[in-house]
C-alpha cells in the first residue's frame, strides 16, 4: 500500500457529521507520518466548517490504530525528534480545544497512539472484542499524542501509571469500568454506535457546545479558574441566538430550532 496521504486518511460527511478514518490496515492502521500529516490538515479544514457539527475516528480493517509506526522508529537528533512530536501535538490540540465533539469508534486493536485517541475524545465507543494497550515504554518511550494530559484525566493518576508503566493489555470491559470509554457495543457495530452519539451531539446548539467543552476540557483546573470560565462563557452564551430561541421555544411550548448562532 502506497503512504500518500489520500490513502493512508479518508474523511466523508454524513450529515453534519465528519468521519475520519485510518486507513492502512496492514499495518493495522499504525500512525505513521503520512497519516499524522493529513489528520492535521483535514482537522484544521473540519473544524472551521460551519456545517460540520461532529467529528468521528475510526479505523479501516476491523482495528482503530496499533501505535507508532515501528517502520518509522529511529534514532534521531533532538531537533528533528522535536518536530515530529510537534506535529503529533498539533494534532491533539485540535481534537481537545476545537469546537467539535470528538467521538472514538473502536474495533479490534487500540495501542500507543490509539489509546491516545480513545483518551482525547469527548465520548468513546468499543466493540466487545476490542483490546487496548499503552505500549509506548516497550519500545522505550513515554505516551505521546497528548495522552500524559488525557489519560489520568479519564482514568485517575494512579491508574494511568499502571497502564502505562506496564503496558499490559486490557479489555473493553476494563475500559469501561475504569472510564475510559462511554459503552461496549456489538463487534463490527462500533462506528454505527458511534455514529449515534455524533448525531446527538450535532443536535446540540453548536457555540454552547464548542464552550462547554472548553470550559470542561482546558477550564477547570482550579476553583478560580472554573469560576471565571463560568462567569466569561455563561454571558457569553445568553447573548446567542440559540439562546434566545430556546427561551422563546420553551413561552411557546415547542421544540426549539437551533441555528449554531
Amino acid at each position: 500500500m502506497s503512504d500518500s496521504t489520500e490513502e493512508v486518511l479518508l474523511v466523508r460527511h454524513e450529515g453534519p457529521i465528519a468521519i475520519m478514518t485510518l486507513n492502512n490496515p496492514k499495518r493495522l492502521n499504525a500512525f505513521n507520518w503520512a497519516m499524522r500529516q493529513g489528520m492535521y490538515d483535514r482537522l484544521l479544514e473540519i473544524e472551521a466548517l460551519e456545517s460540520c457539527r461532529a467529528i468521528v475516528l475510526t479505523g479501516a480493517g476491523g482495528n482503530l490504530c496499533a501505535g507508532g509506526d515501528i517502520s518509522e522508529m529511529k534514532h534521531r537528533e533532538i531537533i528533528e525528534g522535536r518536530m515530529r512530536m510537534d506535529l503529533a501535538t498539533r494534532i491533539f490540540k485540535l481534537l481537545v480545544d476545537g469546537p467539535k465533539p470528538f467521538v472514538c469508534a473502536v474495533e479490534g486493536n487500540a495501542a500507543g497512539a490509539g489509546v491516545s485517541f480513545v483518551a482525547a475524545s469527548d465520548y468513546a465507543v468499543a466493540a466487545s472484542d476490542a483490546k487496548f494497550s499503552c505500549a509506548f515504554i516497550k519500545v522505550g518511550l513515554m505516551p505521546d499524542v497528548g495522552a500524559i494530559w488525557s489519560l489520568p484525566r479519564k482514568v485517575g493518576h494512579r491508574k494511568a501509571m499502571e497502564l502505562c508503566a506496564f503496558a499490559e493489555p486490557f479489555d473493553a470491559q476494563a475500559a469501561l469500568d475504569m472510564q475510559l470509554i462511554n459503552r461496549i457495543c456489538e463487534p463490527g457495530r462500533a462506528l454505527e454506535q458511534a455514529l449515534v452519539s455524533a448525531e446527538k451531539f450535532a443536535r446540540t446548539p453548536a457555540v454552547a457546545m464548542a464552550l462547554m467543552k472548553s470550559a470542561l476540557n482546558t477550564g477547570n483546573d482550579s476553583v478560580d479558574q472554573a469560576i471565571a470560565t463560568e462567569v466569561n462563557y455563561s454571558s457569553i452564551l445568553q447573548n446567542t441566538q440559540d439562546f434566545a430561541e430556546a427561551a422563546a421555544a420553551f413561552a411557546q411550548k415547542r421544540k426549539p430550532k437551533f441555528t449554531g448562532r
